[in-house]
């Protein structure tokens, strides 16, 4: 036998190789194509679904697993089972689960396999807790203790106000635009999730609030870097939600609140507070941008929890 008669069957076999994996992986790049251009998903949705899916194609290539019509319902749940075994938390391994269920439906949906081999795959319970909310007297510390004759006083006190008023989510909050803030009518239109615009209302103290902070603070932090943003750094740029995330952190500090206070803790106050005054669970839903009304309904739990336990603190008979 030549001698390099075995490099050359390596090195056809190496190719050969190669050439199934890059199918598997041209596969999965037209499908966060597709998600990117056609479906108008979010940056972040896009990017976990590429993460889940290419370590998935990555696990192939360590079994020689060619293209997806050789993926079987085994292999999945080996991997899995890996992830798993790798110490991966239910909530993460539900996205991977998600991930390969919707790829493998546009696979499906594309004649590249001709059976979903996910569709008896079951997605992980997941222990579901509730949010932590702040109580109304807690707003208002919060709030009162922001100095606004401190720099950047005012842009900091409409920020928390419009946070509490409306149940903005912090990117929300960070991208809201001059031309999309209505004052006299109290609305305010956003940008949330999958690029979807929605109009959110807010209550007169908000409206003040940011009204102090454009006629008296942001004209003077304007400058040729500036853009339409509603809040301005004090370098006249766009905040980040890194920065907003701080900036409520040292308020919350000020204020002397031992709670652990964030951005989102005031989204969670803002719909609990809503409901436990008589407001619909659909137009909560509305306000809060969210997709489907049983992600608002942990808010009813909050609710429960609260009532239950001003009836054992305050009722006669409530055994407390």
């Amino acid at each position: 036998m030549h001698p390099g008669w075995r490099e050359r069957r390596r090195s056809c076999c190496y190719v050969a190789h190669s050439a199934a994996v890059s199918r598997v992986q041209a596969e999965i790049d037209a499908f966060l194509g597709e998600l990117a251009v056609e479906r108008g998903l979010s940056t972040n949705y896009q990017l976990s679904t590429g993460r889940s899916l290419n370590d998935f194609a990555e696990w192939c290539r360590r079994h020689e697993i060619g293209g997806a019509s050789e993926v079987t319902i085994d292999h999945i749940t080996r991997y899995l089972a890996e992830r798993k075994r790798g110490g991966l938390a239910a909530a993460s391994l539900k996205l991977i689960i998600v991930a390969l269920k919707i790829f493998c439906r546009y696979l499906l949906a594309q004649k590249l396999i001709e059976q979903d081999p996910t569709e008896t795959l079951s997605l992980p319970r997941i222990e579901r807790y509730l949010p932590e909310t702040l109580n109304e007297l807690q707003v208002e510390q919060l709030l009162g203790a922001i100095d606004t004759s401190a720099p950047l006083g005012l842009r900091d006190r409409a920020m928390v106000e419009l946070l509490y008023a409306s149940g903005l989510r912090i990117s929300e909050l960070a991208t809201a635009r001059l031309e999309n803030f209505r004052d006299e009518e109290r609305t305010i239109l956003v940008l949330g999730k999958g690029n979807k615009m929605r109009l959110v209302p807010f209550g007169r103290k908000a409206a003040e609030a940011v009204a102090a902070y454009l006629s008296i603070e942001r004209p003077k932090l304007v400058n040729r870097k500036s853009g339409n943003e509603i809040f301005l750094s004090a370098r006249g740029t766009k905040l980040t939600p890194a920065r907003i995330w701080q900036i409520v952190k040292a308020q919350a500090k000020r204020s002397g609140l031992e709670t652990n206070i964030y951005p989102h803790l005031l989204r969670h106050s803002f719909a609990t507070h809503l409901l436990s005054n008589g407001a619909d669970l659909r137009i909560i839903q509305e306000m809060l941008g969210h997709a489907d009304i049983s992600t608002t309904q942990v808010y009813t739990h909050v609710d429960q929890q609260r009532l239950k336990a001003v009836h054992r603190k305050f009722h006669p008979r409530s055994g407390a």
